[in-house]
């Protein structure tokens, strides 16, 4: 199990989106405080598992009260980072890459997706969103200080693709290609393995007897 420089373990890490999106759903409804009890019975976390959770960045919470839930969607924002914005790139306009661009959740939670890439002159914009030749990607990192490529590229570009974006200066990668990419020293690299979850999901759907064969 990985761990961060503060010493906290990368499944911490791993639960903080979901808190994350919870609080968000309890604002959204008008809740104004929550008790570690009731953010178990909505995560499916245990109650002292979320008070060992946020205890690692200091607490938050009052014995007798529980959790203010915009205060404490706030730090957690701090956290992940998402106190501030992240100007985001598209390559691959394909059909998930432009899927992912038109997606307005990542735009709520600071990832502004400000351009698209692709080795095709013909793609009209995605819901405003230019879509530029690969042959303009490192001048437009550079000029517009891109802090995060979302890639959505063949497997056998990927490589070539996220060289040129970590030398042009980007930060941070979030991999869709179906190879796991690793990153410099410096570079943070996400690879989302689409097929395992889909894979995790059959799984499941054994265990359980299904299909029912005949």
């Amino acid at each position: 199990m990985s761990k961060n420089a503060r010493g906290i373990s990368e499944t911490v890490i791993r639960r903080m989106p979901v808190y994350h999106r919870y609080l968000k759903e309890l604002i959204d409804t008008g809740i104004e405080r929550v008790s570690s009890k009731e953010l178990s019975q909505i995560t499916g976390f245990s109650a002292s598992q979320i008070r060992q959770d946020l205890n690692n960045f200091g607490g938050f919470g009052q014995q007798g009260y529980g959790y203010n839930t915009k205060a404490l969607k706030e730090q957690v924002d701090k956290i992940l980072g998402i106190d501030r914005s992240y100007k985001s790139i598209v390559i691959g306009a394909g059909r998930l890459g432009q899927a992912i661009a038109r997606y307005n959740g990542f735009r709520d939670s600071g990832f502004n997706v400000t351009s698209l890439f692709d080795i095709k002159d013909d793609i009209e914009d995605i819901s405003g969103i230019k879509v530029r030749n690969m042959k303009d990607l490192e001048k437009y990192i550079k000029d517009e200080k891109v802090d995060v490529a979302i890639i959505t590229v063949p497997k056998e570009s990927l490589e070539d693709v996220a060289n040129r974006v970590i030398d042009a200066g980007v930060k941070g990668i979030w991999n869709f290609a179906p190879y796991d990419l690793k990153g410099p020293q410096g570079v943070i690299v996400e690879n989302i393995r689409l097929n395992d979850s889909l894979l995790t999901l059959s799984y499941f759907m054994k265990e359980i007897g299904w299909p029912i064969i005949y």
